[in-house]
């Protein structure tokens, strides 16, 4: 590839993309392949998707290719589920590996070979001191490690022993296989790492053909080699472990040598996104799941109806940078009410319903009324909504005192049904208990489709639905997950969950069109916020996730309450 080949837009620029052009234009290298290598042991979250879209942004804008691959040297904590999640959210976000589909398992054998290369040149020796005796020797980041007992064995030994390791000779945790660097290292990854661990457990590929396993630093730089990775990227928790990819990298006879580069992981405000708290999360039933749409994981999100190009819009807003930092939620809702506003069809939703009779509408008439599916497009065209006698609105929309500049339905005042009438409420009914149960209201026939003839103006337009013709829905009103912006800052994060995350309302009033639809629709509940059919949805009984309101609201939630 040529300079002039290669991306010029300065909207594309940060400094691991000029770090490719310069090896590309240098010879370093003649084509770019990178890879996106998670562990199989969870569901991939928001941090990920930073990740997913550098790896393949990176390679499709160079001209090369990026491979999938999954790192599972640990079969304890993997399974074919989290391997099938993480193949579905890479594609979902519009990504696609082709035949580049690989696993760290591929390379079992190479690996293994590599280790006894390593034991055969005087630079690893199995082990037999404890976990915790490792723990132990390793000191402290002040404080030099001390050399294991075992570090002078033989090769004779030390090979006799790996390959009675693999046989399966001994029982788990008896003995491991460690790199002999140097234990005085100021770098404790480099104060001889473990390579090899004895581990019984059934491979989710490879069965039970290994009871030996290698750990992720030894198997991850090996695997990017074997591929011919020519840029590793990893988030900055890496950066310690690069001298330790490098000494393997130059102490192996590998058929290439990538190169890491590290940039700042992807945090976010009211979200956690470390997979142990996730699993806890799940594992204690405060979520419904990993694909909870409270969840900062991607099924989670894609299941709330953030659409995936509003993820890709935010991962670049955010940029590469290689210091730390926390991105405002508020950030990622607003790329997704971006794209939903340009796509999602409108359709008017009553959330808690109350009953409006309009005395002077003929009874038995139903009139069959145009609606705009969706202003940002003319090419959505329109709908018909149907218009009766006895209607639904906003409980919130009427008030029998309201202040000065309330402008919805109150005694007397007359408002504007969205694309149908002018009403005027001239009577409250209400139950025993002094609660409002139903509106009388009178309607002018002359305004139909919102304007009157006469130029006389209202200032409020409320929505509603028709009662003879308005399905039931249940909707899911969720809001963050943790009420303080760092959950866990202050203590167990458990404790900063908000108790109001998630509000299910089971008589919400719909239009008939809404009676239906495929999981992960978007629609915008007019004057309410972006929605989406939930995968709970059966025949007859639709279950709506709120995706996020139409405008920010949280920030004055939190100013109300005290919080945050």
């Amino acid at each position: 590839m040529s300079e002039a080949d290669t991306p010029n837009d300065e909207g594309a620029r940060d400094f691991i993309r000029d770090i490719i052009r310069a090896d590309l234009r240098e010879g370093r290298h003649q084509a770019v392949v990178t890879r996106f290598p998670p562990e199989p042991n969870g569901y991939l979250h928001i941090g990920h998707a930073k990740s997913i879209c550098l790896n393949f942004g990176v390679a499709e804008e160079f001209g090369g290719r990026c491979h999938l691959r999954f790192d599972d040297t640990n079969p304890s904590k993997e399974e074919q589920e989290y391997i099938d999640s993480i193949m579905e959210d890479v594609r979902w976000l519009g990504f696609d590996w082709g035949k580049h589909l690989y696993y760290a398992s591929d390379y079992f054998e190479q690996l293994y070979a590599w280790a006894e290369h390593l034991i055969l040149a005087g630079k690893a020796y199995v082990d037999d001191l404890t976990a915790d005796e490792i723990r132990e020797h390793r000191g402290t980041l002040t404080e030099a490690g001390r050399n294991s007992p075992y570090r002078d064995r033989s090769i004779e030994e030390n090979l006799d022993l790996f390959r009675r390791m693999r046989a399966g000779e001994f029982p788990d945790g008896k003995r491991v296989l460690r790199a002999k660097i140097d234990m005085a290292s100021g770098n404790i990854n480099l104060r001889d790492p473990v390579l090899y661990r004895i581990l019984r457990a059934t491979h989710p590929r490879t069965g039970d053909a290994w009871c030996i396993y290698p750990t992720y630093d030894f198997a991850h730089g090996q695997s990017d080699a074997i591929e011919g990775i020519t840029h590793s990227l990893c988030t900055l928790e890496f950066e310690d472990h690069r001298p330790l990819y490098d000494w393997f990298i130059d102490n192996l006879p590998v058929p290439s040598k990538p190169r890491q580069i590290e940039f700042s992981r992807l945090n976010l405000t009211h979200m956690l996104v470390s997979k142990r708290r996730l699993i806890q999360l799940v594992r204690d039933g405060h979520v419904r799941g990993w694909d909870d749409p409270r969840m900062s994981t991607l099924s989670g999100i894609r299941r709330r109806g953030i659409p995936s190009a509003a993820i890709r819009d935010f991962v670049h807003r955010v940029g590469l940078t290689k210091s730390e930092n926390v991105i405002e939620m508020a950030l990622l809702e607003y790329c997704a009410r971006e794209v939903l506003n340009k796509t999602a069809a409108r359709r008017m939703v009553v959330l808690n319903p109350l009953k409006v009779v309009i005395e002077n509408y003929p009874e038995g008439q139903v009139e069959e009324l145009d609606a705009i599916n969706n202003p940002e497009d003319p090419a959505a065209g329109s709908r018909k909504v149907p218009f009766g006698r006895e209607i639904f609105i906003e409980r919130d929309d009427f008030m029998e005192e309201p202040p000065k500049k309330f402008f919805r339905l109150a005694p007397g005042a007359e408002v504007r049904l969205r694309y149908a009438y002018f009403v005027t409420c001239t009577g409250v009914v209400k139950d025993a208990a002094g609660q409002v149960t139903e509106l009388r209201c009178t309607y002018d026939p002359a305004t139909r489709g919102g304007d009157s003839p006469d130029g006389r103006k209202v200032k409020g337009t409320i929505h509603w639905v028709s009662a003879a013709h308005a399905p039931v829905a249940e909707v899911r009103l969720y809001d963050h997950l943790f009420a303080k912006p760092d959950p866990g800052a202050r203590g167990d994060f458990v404790d900063d969950i908000n108790p109001h995350s998630l509000t299910v309302l089971t008589d919400c009033r719909i239009e008939p069109a809404l009676a239906e639809g495929a999981p992960g629709e978007a629609v915008q509940f007019e004057r309410q916020g972006y929605f989406c059919f939930d995968r709970d949805s059966a025949p007859g009984k639709p279950v709506f996730n709120r995706t996020v309101a139409l405008r920010d609201t949280w920030a004055k939630i939190q100013a109300k309450d005290g919080k945050g």
